[in-house]
């Protein structure tokens, strides 16, 4: 690992934890309300809604905050041992649900908690990994309120890394925690040596508030150092990954839906359906309901949680989705979105057109049909 000469040794962790996160998008949308109640019925441990653990309420809200759930423990082979994690979940209102697996780490060398995060990642994408995630998600979806609202389907899921460290052995502040380890092999998960280049990259989404704190991420893990033991900056880059997946499911549904809605709109072209308005009509609806759904359900993604005030969670925020990529994802979605509202005006343009064109041939045909009478009566 990469070390500057003549440095002090290495410091090492006196507490802290790894954490995998695992999101599914699992419904159009959740009650949570009613989530809970189901929860306690099926005699799972206390449901309570998420709150931020140190900040004033008036600078960061929670419109809807999110359901977290008790999952008790689970083992997992991870290298050659087996080692015991606290399972949890956390379900938002808008459809999606995150599973946390959190393994405690206590009095350990940093090179060995780069080797047990990497050892981590390779264990919960092996099978045994995967099966207990479903296992997981499992027990959630069976508390789900029935019947669910629109269960959505391809299903989409993210996953991410996150080193916590709550306390050193021997205090030290971020700044000589950067002269003295080199942070890329745990956040690239990368063994072999990276280029400079790729180091200032993958060290670019890097924040501190005091002078022993630091959040640095990418987008697929991050380190967090919060020696007063609040969980906020957690909380923002699990709230940012589950904005990424939302927008990744709808992306989905565009790019099924865009080819469809072109051999829809060729259909129009048929002869003698293209002279029935409201065959042209249906379809403007059907993309207007689309459109309709997708801004609704980015404004709920964006508006689940409001900073307000506070600066540093806000940078963290908006740092995590820009390492996530959700800014490039939301402008893709956006165009899509576009073509569809033009498709939808040209449309709703042709049916009105239609109908008028009709509405002067019925009207023409009528007159014609008096005079016919008038003639043949006489």
């Amino acid at each position: 690992m990469h070390q500057v000469a003549g440095s002090v040794a290495m410091p090492s962790v006196g507490e802290g934890c790894l954490l995998a996160l695992r999101l599914f998008d699992v419904a159009y949308a959740i009650d949570l309300d009613q989530m809970a109640e189901a929860w306690r019925r099926a005699g799972g441990r206390p449901a309570r809604r998420a709150q931020l653990s140190a900040r004033a309420p008036r600078r960061v809200i929670w419109n809807a905050p999110p359901l977290e759930l008790d999952l008790g423990e689970a083992e997992l082979g991870i290298g050659a041992d087996r080692a015991i994690l606290a399972a949890r979940a956390r379900v938002y209102a808008f459809g999606v649900v995150t599973l946390v697996l959190d393994w405690m780490q206590i009095d350990l060398a940093w090179g060995d908690l780069v080797d047990r995060l990497h050892a981590l990642d390779q264990a919960v994408d092996g099978a045994a990994g995967i099966a207990l995630w479903r296992q997981l998600l499992e027990r959630v979806l069976k508390a789900l309120p029935t019947p669910r609202q629109r269960p959505q389907a391809p299903r989409i899921e993210e996953d991410y890394l996150i080193a916590l460290i709550r306390r050193w052995r021997d205090p030290i502040t971020s700044s000589e925690l950067l002269q003295r380890v080199d942070l890329a092999p745990l956040l690239s998960g990368e063994r072999d040596a990276l280029s400079e280049e790729t180091r200032r990259e993958l060290l670019r989404h890097r924040h501190s508030y005091f002078r022993d704190d630091l959040v640095a991420l990418t987008w697929d893990r991050a380190l967090i150092i919060e020696p007063r033991g609040d969980a906020d900056a957690l909380d923002m880059i699990e709230q940012a990954n589950a904005q990424l997946l939302e927008l990744r499911w709808y992306d989905a549904v565009l790019n099924e839906e865009l080819p469809r809605m072109a051999l829809l709109v060729e259909g129009t072209r048929r002869p003698f359906r293209a002279l029935v308005p409201w065959h042209v009509a249906r379809l403007a609806r059907r993309l207007h309901a689309q459109i309709a759904e997708v801004n609704e359900l980015i404004e709920k993604v964006d508006g689940t949680l409001q900073l307000t005030g506070d600066t540093w969670l806000a940078r963290v925020h908006a740092s995590a989705r820009d390492a996530l990529g959700v800014p490039g994802m939301a402008k893709a979605l956006e165009r899509k979105l576009a073509l569809m509202r033009e498709t939808y005006r040209a449309l709703y343009d042709e049916a009105t057109s239609l109908r008028a064109t009709v509405l002067e041939v019925t009207i023409v045909a009528l007159i014609a049909l008096e005079i016919v009478l008038a003639i043949t009566t006489r």
